[in-house]
């Protein structure tokens, strides 16, 4: 089939051309100037665990690189929902962004009945910012030293050893859901909003044992303050070779990892979108970023947003066979 356009048709053409053209000339000068003023990165726990300390590793790079102060707003509650329901309801220019989390981005939505976001289609996703293994501590005070006497000790004293967390719901609180479940064991949860406090009454002896962040768990580690009994993940961490697998441990066929990753809401621009991906992957991929990270027993992981879209996918299906294989519910 042939077309002929007439003139007045390639007129039309060219007007509907121009003004297309015209419409995403905003959008492009916005992202060519995008940062004028302070971003905000909004962190779902308190000061000083893992989705803390990342969020401010990441703010300084940003801010050296972006030419603008990068903030850090702790919003803890609700297993991080308040603070990545502030930033869905934020308005979508770039300038508020979350440190969100496998518990923001994957758990939550099959733990909790009523979410006051929704995961996917109120955020828009930057990259990942780093794997990490959980790793399962003790006081020096308990009785045990391994996992094969803890899992000991809990079967003849059901219900004697406290396990702190940072929050219903949270990859922490799975984790040790998962090992209870996994080893035939029961154990009392004691939820804290985040993962700090969470660690302070552990490193105070109110609490017995923690399956934690790496990053907010290890420097107490090497200071003898904490016994390390495994870690969750398939392999041994590089940080800790001497610390086994939970599965290597006693546990087999246990595995568990958090991760981080930076997200804007849904309807930030395209080319904002890109250009804060942009400098997110160049961050990951510095060297100081990446040793800074891997002091902190963490693996960077710089990726597109389609990608990590993708990874959020599958690990929303991942988690809810987790949470539906542990009973776990919070409304």
């Amino acid at each position: 089939m042939t077309y002929r356009f007439t003139a007045s048709r390639r007129t039309a053409l060219l007007a509907t051309t121009a003004l297309l053209t015209a419409a995403a000339l905003p959008q492009v000068a916005s992202a060519q100037a995008y940062p004028t003023k302070s971003i905000t990165i909004v962190v779902p726990f308190s000061a000083g665990g893992t989705t803390d300390i990342l969020a401010r590793i990441m703010g300084q790079y940003l801010s050296t690189e972006l030419g603008q102060p990068v903030v850090i707003d702790n919003r803890g509650g609700a297993g991080g929902n308040v603070g990545a329901q502030m930033v869905a309801r934020a308005a979508p220019d770039g300038y508020t962004l979350l440190m969100g989390t496998v518990g923001t981005h994957a758990i939550n939505a099959s733990l909790y009945k009523n979410l006051p976001y929704n995961h996917v289609k109120d955020f828009a996703p930057l990259s990942r910012v780093a794997m990490v293994p959980n790793l399962l501590v003790a006081h020096p005070s308990q009785p045990f030293r391994s996992v094969k006497e803890l899992v000991a000790y809990a079967k003849a004293n059901p219900g004697k050893i406290n396990y702190a967390s940072s929050g219903s719901g949270t990859s922490i609180h799975l984790s040790a859901e998962m090992f209870k479940s996994m080893a035939q064991v029961f154990m009392v949860h004691i939820p804290y909003r985040g993962s700090a406090p969470a660690l302070a009454d552990l490193l105070g002896g109110q609490t017995a044992i923690m399956f934690d962040n790496m990053p907010s768990v290890l420097p107490h580690v090497k200071a003898g303050k904490l016994i390390p009994l495994a870690v969750t993940t398939a392999q041994r961490s590089p940080e800790l070779p001497n610390v086994p697998t939970v599965a290597e441990a006693g546990v087999p066929g246990y595995e568990a990892t958090s991760w981080f990753g930076l997200f804007a809401p849904a309807g930030t621009p395209a080319p904002v979108v890109q250009k804060l991906n942009a400098t997110i992957v160049k961050a990951l991929n510095d060297p100081a970023v990446k040793q800074r990270i891997a002091e902190q027993g963490a693996t960077p992981s710089p990726e597109t947003p389609e990608q990590f879209a993708a990874f959020i996918t599958q690990e929303t299906a991942k988690w809810a066979e987790v949470v539906k294989a542990s009973g776990a519910s919070v409304n």
